[in-house]
This record gives structure tokens, C-alpha cells and sequence, in this order.
């Protein structure tokens, strides 16, 4: 098996959840190259995040605070830049410019003029492989209903309703962090956190928004700061948009999209949702459900009845568990990273649904 050598740039959730993935690789069974991560950069290099990384990934050579490091590093080919948003731009364009393929996190870019530079560096690079992380879609729930997109299974699109919630800045005592502020994390506050993993299925399945109407939401004005004192939150703690869309490549009618991005949602643990009603087919997916997706077939007359369909372990990239077995959370950063690593070597996917989301998808989310 051949190795795409990574550095990690952010040590935070999402790369730690990338190296524990590298970590379990063989759990795949068809893939030809594997992630081997070789550096790893944080501005904030505790002793003890340095450990767990060295104990898991023993490729490590390079370990710094300064990402130009890595990206001058003749032992990294590819790295994952996971950091704040007013970041990307900086470090995705140097990146880029450095020949370093990329897997970037969302929403690739603090604002709309960012992100233009950023594609701007990948036009002028067409040979960099450039991808942005959003993993919901990978669940074979999610596949199993974004094929219909291709089938022409739902008819006509009625309407979609789709978004992702969460309630982990319910409590108005949580300290703030950088996703509270403008400053760090932009203008579109939640939209920006939250964007790309709603739009990701909508988009490549070649549904537009012909206009957006919002009612956008700041519940708590101001958070402790960790010190002692209190700091400003001048973030959209939730957001709701009704568009106006319609399939880019067809003739089939406008239908309203509504997509809803909300922090502050009782109940809600990290709920990522799509239903969507067509004049033939329907269907209807959630995370609070992952391993479940519901179908109503419509073929005429008064009966309508909707079907519970349990899917099983049916990923797009063949792993060692069974299918008889369930999809779970950590099963979602595994496909997507071997759907990067496959269309790498491959330039080409399984699938209109199996590649990751791309530089442009990430502009149609910021225009």
C-alpha cells in the first residue's frame, strides 16, 4: 500500500478525529494508498496533545508552531488545515501556492472575498488537489436518498426542507470561543459553521437558490470570557432561510428550500436532516436516526403510505464490518477521507454523491 504523507494543521476536534481515522485505515479493505501523517502544527502545543499524537501516529517527524514549516517540509505531500475561519484564506492560499494537495474545513474562506481568493489559488494550481470537509452525506442513509436525485425518482420537487441543529450554546454560561465572534469566525455567524454541511447534498445533486429570504437570530448578546469577565457574542446564534430553487439542468419548476442552522436548538444533540417531497417519490433522513432512511412511493389513486427502510453497514468505500452491522458517527470522517484518498489517486469517484465537497460548491455557499 502506497502513502499520501499528511501534516495536520489545527489539533483540535476535527484533527484529532483525522488521525484516528488514519489510525484505523485498514479497517478499509479496497483503498491502494493510506494517509501517514508525518508533521503536525498547533500555535499551542501542549505536552500532552503532542503525546497523544506521537502515540498514534509514530510517522510523526516534524512537530511546530509554525505552519510555514510544514508547508516547506519535503516529507509532507498533503496537508488538513482545520483552523478558524479568518485563517483559511492565509494558509489554504499558501497551501495551495506551496503544491501541498488540501483537505480544508468549511465554509473554506471568513467571507465571500476569501473564499475567491482561495479558488483563485486553485485555478492558478489546476495540478494541487484541493477538497472541503463535510461528512454527513457518506452515511448509506444519506446515499440511499441522494441516488434518487439521479434516478429521477422523486418526479417533480415539491419542496426540500433540510439543515443541521445543535444545542451546545444553550447554556448562556459556556465561556465564548472564537465561533462567537465576527472577528474570527465572520459576518455569517452560524451560516458560516454550520453552511456547507446542509448545502453539500442540494449542490451536487444541481439544485440552485434563486433568492434567499432569512430570519436570522442572536439569543445570548454576551458570554464569560474565561477570565473572569464577560465578552461581546456578535455572532447568528441561529439562522432559518426559505429559497426560492429549482434544478439548474431541468426544466421542472421552482419549489421553495427551507434550511435551517441553529446552535441554540432545545433537544437537539447534532441533528443533520433532509426531507424532501416530490410529485412521484419522497424521502426523509436524520441523524437522530442515522442507520434509517423513509421513502413514500406514490403511484396514483388515494393510498399513500410512507415505508421505514433500516439500512446496514452498505458504505460507498467497502470496509471489514458486515453489512448486517449498523453506521455510526466516526463511520462518516472514515468515508469522507477515503473518498479524498480515492479520488487522489483516482481522480475520479465511485459516484455523483461519493467525492467530497469541492472549491466551487464552497463559493455557491458563500454567494
Amino acid at each position: 500500500m502506497k502513502n499520501l504523507r499528511f501534516g495536520i494543521i489545527g489539533l483540535g476536534m476535527m484533527g484529532r478525529e483525522f488521525a484516528s481515522a488514519a489510525a484505523r485505515w485498514h479497517h478499509l479493505t479496497a483503498e491502494e494508498t493510506a494517509p501517514e501523517i508525518t508533521a503536525i502544527c498547533s500555535r499551542t502545543l501542549d505536552a500532552g496533545t503532542v503525546e497523544w499524537f506521537r502515540r498514534i501516529a509514530p510517522g510523526i517527524r516534524l512537530v511546530t508552531a509554525d505552519y510555514t514549516e510544514v508547508l516547506a517540509s519535503p516529507d509532507v505531500d498533503a496537508v488538513y488545515i482545520a483552523v478558524p475561519n479568518h485563517l483559511h484564506e492565509e494558509m489554504y492560499t499558501a497551501a495551495i501556492a506551496a503544491g501541498k494537495h488540501l483537505m480544508g474545513e468549511k465554509p473554506f474562506g471568513i467571507g465571500l472575498k476569501a473564499n475567491t481568493a482561495i479558488l483563485d489559488a486553485c485555478r492558478e494550481n489546476p495540478e494541487v488537489f484541493v477538497r472541503c470537509a463535510s461528512q454527513y452525506y457518506f452515511s448509506p442513509a444519506a446515499q440511499q436518498l441522494c441516488a434518487m436525485f439521479g434516478t429521477g425518482s422523486f418526479g417533480r420537487i415539491l419542496e426540500m426542507d433540510l439543515g443541521f441543529k445543535h444545542s451546545s450554546d444553550l447554556n448562556p454560561d459556556k465561556p465564548i470561543n472564537w465561533k462567537r465572534m465576527n472577528l474570527y469566525n465572520g459576518e455569517y455567524g452560524v451560516m458560516g459553521d454550520l453552511g456547507m454541511h446542509v448545502c453539500a447534498v442540494p449542490f451536487r445533486a444541481g439544485i440552485v437558490a434563486l433568492d434567499v429570504r432569512a430570519v436570522l437570530t442572536k439569543v445570548f448578546e454576551e458570554r464569560p470570557d474565561g477570565a473572569g469577565g464577560r465578552a461581546a457574542c456578535d455572532t447568528w446564534d441561529n439562522a432559518v432561510l426559505l429559497c426560492s430553487a429549482a434544478r439548474a439542468e431541468s426544466s421542472g419548476g421552482i419549489f421553495p428550500m427551507t434550511m435551517k442552522f441553529q446552535r441554540i436548538a432545545p433537544g437537539e444533540k447534532n441533528t443533520w436532516y433532509i426531507s424532501v417531497y416530490g410529485t412521484r417519490a419522497s424521502a426523509r433522513i436524520s441523524t437522530k436516526n442515522i442507520n434509517r432512511i423513509e421513502v413514500l412511493e406514490y403511484g396514483g389513486g388515494d393510498r399513500q403510505s410512507w415505508q421505514v427502510i433500516d439500512t446496514g453497514h452498505e458504505t460507498v468505500f467497502p470496509t471489514v464490518t458486515a453489512k448486517i452491522f449498523e453506521f455510526g458517527g466516526p463511520d462518516h470522517i472514515l468515508q469522507m477521507w477515503a473518498s479524498f484518498i480515492h479520488e487522489f489517486g483516482h481522480r475520479k469517484v465511485p459516484g455523483t454523491f461519493a467525492g467530497c465537497v469541492t472549491p466551487e460548491e464552497t463559493a455557491l455557499s458563500h454567494r
